[in-house]
């Protein structure tokens, strides 16, 4: 049998980014002329951010300041991301999943440069066997492109797969690629939240996750 490919989300998943998003974007829309509750805000964050904007306001926002919105999100998240650290075991969960025989994707959406720290910061390049970014994807998370994207960095679709991620939108988005979900809390959302949007287990960190891998899919 093939290897069981492991899809591991790397926003709020693997390295702890959801609340420096989250305000990066606050700062983004009230630049300009929109303020926004951040808790708001936070309810979004793992949805791409070509759908975030108009989820938050509306298609009328979307269509006149959206790019602009955008970018200077990025900018803003630029000045953040030195703030940015790994989750606890996160190394070690890729470690244990290539001790199993996965083959491991890093799946993110994030732009290349945002992709470039996180992978120096998890000390990944030569452990992960590929990882995805902006480049590899049309639509972003819940439309399921990120999740076909890292199956075909793992060297075929029809492999089977599990997911990794932190959000509803990581859920929905590889349900709709007909692939399953194992959920940690790490980023912000209830356990109740991950399992209505289809996650098959939920855990409370990465590193409850990598020491209970044996009870999961990925076992």
């Amino acid at each position: 049998m093939s290897a069981t490919v492991a899809i591991l989300d790397i926003d709020g998943t693997l390295v702890d980014t959801n609340y420096q998003h989250a305000i990066a974007w606050y700062r983004a829309f009230r630049h300009h002329g929109i303020v926004l509750p951040v808790w708001r805000i936070h309810r979004h964050i793992g949805m791409g951010g070509d759908q975030l904007i108009a989820a938050l306001t509306d298609e009328r926002t979307e269509r006149e300041q959206g790019e602009e919105i955008r970018s200077t999100e990025s900018e803003l998240y630029r000045e953040l991301i030195d703030e940015v650290e790994t989750m606890h075991a996160s190394r070690e969960l890729i470690e244990e999943l290539k001790r199993r025989g996965h083959v491991v994707i890093l799946a993110s959406s994030a732009k290349d440069w945002e992709v470039e720290q996180y992978l120096d910061l998890l000390d990944a390049r030569d452990l992960a066997d590929g990882w995805t970014t902006s480049a590899d994807v049309q639509a972003t998370k819940p439309e399921p492109d990120l999740v076909h994207a890292a199956l075909e960095r793992a060297g075929q679709e029809d492999r089977d797969a599990v997911m990794v991620g932190d959000t509803p939108w990581d859920v929905r988005a590889a349900a709709n690629a007909g692939v399953p979900t194992l959920a940690v809390l790490t980023g912000g959302f209830s356990v109740d939240e991950l399992k209505e949007s289809g996650a098959e287990a939920v855990f409370e960190s990465v590193a409850e996750l990598c020491s209970r891998l044996g009870q999961t899919a990925l076992g």
